[in-house]
């Protein structure tokens, strides 16, 4: 990355393009030639003359071709930088796969966290109430709301009672594709290790049956995991009492939890962005890429996601693929994804949003590249489902949408104890049962929205910070987050709402 002018920045030396910092007016002498329309800030401009039909580079990688001749100083957007559907990427899989030097054990970092019986280490105390289907959302947040903090004062160990109502589990095949990605989404939250207990609320005639679900997860009923029907329970009001009860049995032992001192090792980070703009790439995702990096030495994990966010760029991570068959089963999602939107009658080029547009990102495969680099640079150990429980340490991919709540319900399903959020528009993201930090990638936006902004990852921008001392950063603030430490968001008391599993599949 180097830094021609104050005002435009070249991220590789074979790029055709460079970043403006500012915005650039017409007649501004950026590049050696009088700009010739305003180039808004994170937006691109060309450094040398690209003919029609021609790759435009960025990172390195190309991001689009030319959809008409580009003068050198010439703003590159949209109107003249396009997706290419038959453009190829050499996936090349494991040549890029290294050994990690991983921290001795001994001098391993660590945080403050509650340790589970099956050994697993949850990073808050909350008490969970699932609904197996729609139906029974209003009674799961009926019980929940009881439990208000007045009534919880007693228990200062437990940080909330919370409910996870969503929008299935019924009108849908017994089978499949959208059948088993509730059951492994709702499974994976009802042992998350951020829940001291949780209580399973259904209807009672529902397609998604909690007996089925347990069985097929191996659930067992217990002090720490309740079930119950509405209809078996004898209707609503008589289901809320009845919940009530259950959680109130629940709290003395959720209380007497207390935190204790382990290693980083039991961190699983999920890696996510939303509202990216053409700073993204560049200051926040690299930086969030080299904390997960640093996490992963020190015996962690770290999940990325969105895989019609990684499109474009998968090849990089197949690159890093540990094995052969890790590289193929992430080329095999991709061609699932291309398959799924041919089908649907969409495209991989439906995102960027309109509003990473107007932040200067171009195409999937410039958005892609910025979001791939929030994995960092160690080997990929794994590719998962979504919502699969992640079970080898290092560097994962958990395949779902780009849309967020989705992509983060489905990594917390996958065992993820803390998130962090890179954004460049600006977000107002909050996830319960974990906590979520949100990372700037402008300073501009962090001062404007410094009550949901955790961390400015700008400075590296505008002040100079390198990449690595932003990552060593974000690395301290998620031990400390994990630790106890509350997230913007928390304070705000944002998380109630963004439980939401990936529906897939026919509503019947």
């Amino acid at each position: 990355m180097t830094r021609l002018t104050p005002a435009i920045i070249r991220l590789r030396d074979d790029d055709n393009v460079v970043v403006a910092l500012k915005q650039l007016a017409p007649g501004d002498d950026a590049v050696g030639t009088p700009v010739q329309a305003e180039v808004p800030m994170g937006h691109k401009l060309a450094t040398a003359a690209i003919a029609q039909g021609d790759a435009i580079r960025k990172y390195g990688q190309i991001i689009g071709f030319a959809s008409q001749p580009i003068a050198v100083g010439e703003h590159v957007h949209v109107h003249n930088c396009a997706y290419r559907a038959d453009f190829q990427r050499e996936t090349a899989p494991c040549v890029d796969a290294r050994p990690t030097e991983f921290v001795a054990p001994a001098d391993r970092a660590t945080f403050q966290g509650y340790v589970r019986a099956d050994g697993r280490v949850g990073t808050r105390n909350y008490i969970g109430v699932l609904t197996s289907v729609n139906c029974s959302a209003t009674v799961a947040r009926a019980v929940a709301a009881h439990f208000t903090p007045d009534r919880l004062a007693a228990y200062p160990n437990v940080d909330g009672v919370v409910s996870f109502a969503h929008a299935t589990g019924c009108g849908m095949a017994g089978s499949g594709d959208g059948y088993n990605i509730l059951q492994r989404t709702q499974a994976g939250y009802a042992t998350h290790p951020n829940f001291a207990g949780a209580l399973m609320i259904g209807l009672g005639c529902e397609v998604a049956q909690i007996g089925f679900l347990m069985d097929m997860f191996g659930l067992a009923e217990g002090p720490g995991f309740q079930r119950m029907t509405i209809q078996g329970m004898g209707g609503t009001r008589k289901t809320i009492d009845e919940g009530i009860r259950r959680i109130e049995a629940m709290l003395p032992t959720a209380n007497a939890i207390s935190r204790q001192t382990v290693s980083a090792e039991h961190l699983s980070l999920a890696l996510q962005c939303g509202g990216s703009d053409g700073y993204s790439g560049i200051t926040a995702n690299p930086a969030l890429g080299a904390a997960a990096d640093k996490l992963i030495r020190h015996g962690g994990t770290a999940i990325l996601a969105e895989t019609s966010e990684i499109y474009g760029a998968e090849h990089l991570l197949t690159r890093r693929a540990q094995s052969p068959a890790v590289a193929e089963k992430l080329l095999e999602r991709i061609r699932w994804w291309e398959d799924y939107t041919a089908r649907n009658h969409g495209s991989m080029d439906n995102n960027p949003s309109p509003g990473n547009k107007a932040g200067g990102l171009t195409t999937i495969l410039e958005k892609s590249l910025g979001a791939a680099a929030k994995g960092g640079t160690t080997n990929l150990t794994g590719v998962y489902e979504y919502g699969e429980r992640v079970t080898v340490p290092g560097f994962a991919f958990m395949d779902s949408p780009g849309y967020d709540p989705v992509s983060i319900t489905g990594q917390v399903a996958s065992g993820a104890n803390v998130i962090c959020f890179t954004t460049g528009r600006g977000s107002a993201y909050g996830c319960k049962p974990v906590p979520s930090l949100k990372l700037a990638s402008n300073t501009a936006m962090y001062e404007r929205m410094t009550d949901d902004m955790d961390m400015n990852c700008g400075v590296v921008i505008s002040e100079g910070v390198s990449v690595q001392d932003m990552g060593d950063m974000i690395f301290e603030q998620v031990l400390a987050t994990a630790s106890g430490e509350r997230s913007k968001s928390e304070d705000l008391g944002l998380g109630d709402n963004e439980f939401l599993p990936w529906i897939v599949g026919a509503v019947m």
